[in-house]
């Protein structure tokens, strides 16, 4: 049975303990609980300051990224128990996979699950999966898999890895972004992640960071913003982050047609700092929904 999670948790409450915590034992085995919240509903204010942050037009349909804020307290809540066997402060986001199956409108009352999967070698160390499922009148609309890095940490041999994402072509951006040394402050604000590598220099150096760095999903969610209205309204999104995005930075954006949807890439003077594949989410039998 799911543990149910009254109301959401408070993430700078839970980074100090995790913080408090990081040293001594932990537990040896992932946590089977699955933390649930239900009778989620989206508060209109704070999705339009969510759009505006990631580049998103403010309308009642979620973007597709939005959907990982409503999720994402559960995973930090379930990260930051002892019984947790990765230390919480220093996970480094590798990978994002989300599936959305249709349309989420503002007005809909979700029910958002979480549960970790996959504890596993990493060559830098160990990795998990945190899996968010997000349920509407008893359908299944979006659902995420988040994969983080504990540098130094072990775990045993796991399955295969999903291949790497290929890059885009060179050519041309289609858009330069200068990113500024606010953008972390702002997309924690509106999303709710207060990591300190992502808010102040001073405390990303605490971390081994020369200064602050975005968000890995400010940087998913402003990729996708650009190709808003060429879209179809099932999908999936498949991110590999790469080099940290340090603030201040400008970057450019590339992105080039696939077979069945689009490649993007987010580029830095000293390589990606992200790496995408968007196609059409197809139910499995086999018709398109758009």
């Amino acid at each position: 049975m799911p543990t149910v999670v009254e109301r959401p948790p408070r993430l700078g409450g839970l980074y100090a303990k995790a913080a408090l915590g990081a040293v001594g034992r932990r537990g040896r085995e992932l946590p089977s609980t699955e933390l649930l919240r239900e009778n989620v509903t989206v508060d209109r204010d704070h999705l339009a300051e969510y759009a505006r942050v990631c580049g998103f037009p403010v309308a009642d349909a979620l973007p597709v990224t939005y959907p990982h804020v409503l999720a994402f307290p559960l995973q930090v809540a379930l990260m930051a128990q002892r019984s947790f066997p990765l230390p919480l402060p220093g996970l480094v986001h590798l990978r994002n996979h989300i599936t959305v199956h249709r349309g989420i409108d503002a007005a809909e009352s979700l029910a958002v699950r979480v549960h970790a999967e996959g504890l596993r070698a990493h060559p830098k160390g160990a990795q998990v999966d945190l899996v968010a499922t997000i349920d509407a009148a008893g359908e299944e609309v979006w659902e995420g898999r988040s994969t983080y890095l504990a540098r130094g940490a072990t775990a045993p041999e796991g399955a295969p890895e999903p291949p790497e994402l290929p890059g885009v072509p060179d050519g041309p951006p289609v858009a330069t972004w200068r990113v500024d040394s606010g953008t972390g402050r702002r997309y924690a604000h509106a999303s709710g992640d207060v990591n300190p590598i992502h808010l102040h220099p001073w405390t990303a150096k605490a971390f081994g960071f020369p200064r602050a760095i975005a968000h890995g999903m400010w940087t998913a969610a402003h990729a996708l913003a650009a190709l808003q209205g060429r879209l179809p309204g099932a999908l999936t999104y498949d991110v590999v982050f790469g080099k940290p995005l340090l603030l201040p930075s400008t970057v450019q954006l590339h992105t080039s047609p696939t077979e069945d949807g689009w490649a993007l890439e987010v580029r830095g003077r000293k390589g990606p700092h992200l790496t995408a594949r968007i196609a059409p989410d197809v139910p499995t039998n086999g018709a398109f929904v758009g």
